[in-house]
């Protein structure tokens, strides 16, 4: 049972956590957007089991679903076919471009029909990225079609 002394605890550490992180009080400033980032990286390089990851990831995709710059990569991402969008992610996150994905899939025009929608990636291409990138296949597959 929570005492009175430990709830009061917990609301100043609470309070002294958003007066750091901005963010997770609910700021929609890119600056503290920024920071968040930032201090992801930082304990996923130094302490990756820290609860704060969690709390933080989510904030920042609430900013990212919602922040006015993301809008048309959200509108272009939402009317991609899945395995498209989750190709198009990764690109844009790590600065990839056609020639990037050789040992994946293959030579950059067949990575450029790939994106065109003239072909599709194949169960290998998932199985390779997945491990490249350390996602689960699932993250190609739209369960929807």
């Amino acid at each position: 049972m929570m005492t009175a002394n430990s709830y009061e605890a917990a609301l100043n550490a609470t309070a002294t956590l958003i007066n750091a992180v901005p963010l997770l009080g609910g700021s929609h400033s890119r600056e503290d957007y920024e920071q968040a980032l930032e201090m992801v990286e930082r304990l996923i390089d130094t302490d990756d089991e820290n609860p704060l990851i969690d709390l933080l990831a989510k904030k920042i995709a609430d900013y990212e679903n919602s922040a006015p710059e993301f809008e048309a990569f959200n509108t272009r991402i939402a009317a991609l076919p899945q395995e498209l969008a989750m190709l198009r992610v990764l690109m844009d996150q790590y600065g990839l471009n056609q020639s990037s994905f050789k040992e994946e899939i293959g030579a950059r025009s067949l990575v450029s029909m790939i994106l065109k929608g003239e072909r599709k990636l194949t169960l290998e291409h998932m199985k390779a990225l997945s491990k490249r990138f350390g996602l689960p296949v699932s993250a190609f597959i739209d369960e929807n079609a």
